[in-house]
């Protein structure tokens, strides 16, 4: 979990001392800037005359909901239900009044109690009328946890629809167009149901570039994309739908709404971005007298090949060369992608996430590099369906493999980074972290 405790790493040579621990408190600082409560309050609407109705979904969810019971007037009236993942519900602060029901499901495959959330949700916006007030909560993971399937798929269709996603290697932008219109409830929907209440958003991003209409596929946010977008979406990547489905999105009939001025009397807040998060780990650096460059905070692409990218400007500025000028840390942040590999019949199903591949990759593309380290996590504790949030990389990882008897190059060519850090003991693990301003990465040069 993160802490606001001040860094102990006030010179280059305390750093050298301790290289992992300095890479984890630059991720817990990246955390500590995204947590809901120091982010909330600036964007607060005022209470309307009528009813405060908070719908959300996250899986910053659950922090989200508590930091506006703490900041919301106690004599106002609040209300609402917000869906977040499992085991993502942080402990209560004593003494503040339950007033937004939370509840769990499953991310990254939706499940019933996920469709159950929704349902509950959309029924929720009945009745609203213009004195009330509609404060949605969006974070990363409302995909998953906010399923309500458009007519002619079942709850069934979606789950095989978002595995396939998940698996082909499409980025987010992608899944989330083909999620926007094969459901009852994003791509500006909710905002919709809502009419006629002032809706306002605050979201926390989790992709490249911040859109909203893209995090948690944009519920609240009228959508640019059409159905032929998403089923050529679907014909790039061989993934089947069903008929009805298929149909409907070549007639267009399951279009999403579309901009127009209205929606720009529904105000959408950006409380927490990758970039922030970024600036607060290299301010960090610079405190300790490193050198801090941040690539960018939208970085894609598949992710063992971003990681040789990055081992090859780490080496670089071992060596002396390129223009990063050690000691620093290099810092970038984005969503990459892991297109899962088919195996031969009998061989063993990999594990890990993006985070963990990229590290392997890096770990693979270092070549034992001297003086450098590195760490990958996503910022909501949990790289993919894992229990940790990503990995740890050091001059001395393929060496201790190797003395394990774990070949890095089979592990990749079976999405295995799980198992690669786990025989290493360079597992990141942090348990649910309550924001999620997606990956963290960071190479430390000595």
């Amino acid at each position: 979990m993160t802490s606001s405790t001040p860094s102990v790493f006030q010179s280059p040579a305390a750093v050298c001392a301790q290289p992992q621990v300095f890479l984890r408190q630059l991720y817990d600082a990246a955390v500590l800037r995204a947590l809901p409560l120091h982010n909330t309050a600036a964007y607060l609407p005022k209470p309307p005359k009528g009813r405060t109705v908070v719908l959300g979904a996250g899986k910053a969810g659950g922090a989200m909901a508590q930091a506006v019971e703490a900041l919301w007037p106690a004599d106002k009236p609040l209300s609402g239900l917000v869906v977040t993942r499992y085991h993502h519900i942080p402990p209560r602060p004593e003494g503040l009044p339950e007033r937004i029901e939370v509840v769990e499901a499953s991310h990254p495959v939706p499940d019933a109690a996920g469709l159950a959330a929704a349902e509950r949700i959309l029924e929720l916006t009945q009745g609203l009328t213009k004195d009330d007030l509609v404060l949605c909560l969006i974070s990363g993971g409302g995909s998953a946890l906010l399923t309500l399937p458009a007519e002619g798929l079942t709850l069934e269709d979606k789950q095989r629809i978002n595995r396939d996603l998940l698996n082909s290697g499409a980025n987010i932008g992608e899944m989330n167009c083909v999620r926007k219109h094969l459901s009852r409830i994003k791509g500006g929907r909710l905002a919709a149901a809502c009419a006629p209440a002032q809706v306002v958003t605050l979201t926390i991003s989790d992709v490249p570039g911040d859109d909203p209409s893209v995090i948690a596929s944009g519920p609240t946010v009228a959508d640019r994309t059409t159905c032929a977008d998403a089923w050529a979406i679907l014909q790039r990547y061989k993934i089947a739908v069903p008929a009805a489905i298929e149909a409907a999105l070549k007639a267009g009939t399951l279009e999403t709404p579309k901009p127009s001025p209205q929606w720009d009397e529904q105000p959408v807040h950006l409380i927490a971005t990758p970039q922030q998060s970024l600036d607060a780990a290299a301010e960090l650096a610079r405190a300790a007298g490193l050198n801090a460059y941040v690539l960018s905070d939208e970085l894609e692409g598949e992710s063992r090949e971003v990681g040789k990218v990055h081992a090859a400007l780490a080496r670089a500025a071992a060596q002396g060369k390129g223009p990063f000028q050690k000691p620093c840390v290099i810092l970038s942040g984005g969503e990459t992608t892991v297109t899962i590999r088919k195996q031969p019949e009998g061989t063993p199903k990999g594990r890990g996430g993006r985070a963990g591949e990229f590290c392997l990759g890096l770990a693979v593309a270092l070549q034992a590099q001297a003086g450098v380290w590195a760490i990958a996590a996503d910022t909501d504790g949990i790289d993919g369906i894992e229990d940790n949030a990503g990995a740890a990389v050091s001059p001395d990882t393929l060496a201790r493999a190797e003395a394990q008897g774990v070949k890095p190059a089979n592990c990749l060519d079976r999405n295995d980074a799980y198992g690669f850090f786990s025989a290493v003991g360079d597992l990141v693990i942090t348990g649910p972290t309550h924001t999620n301003v997606n990956d963290f990465r960071a190479m430390l040069v000595l």
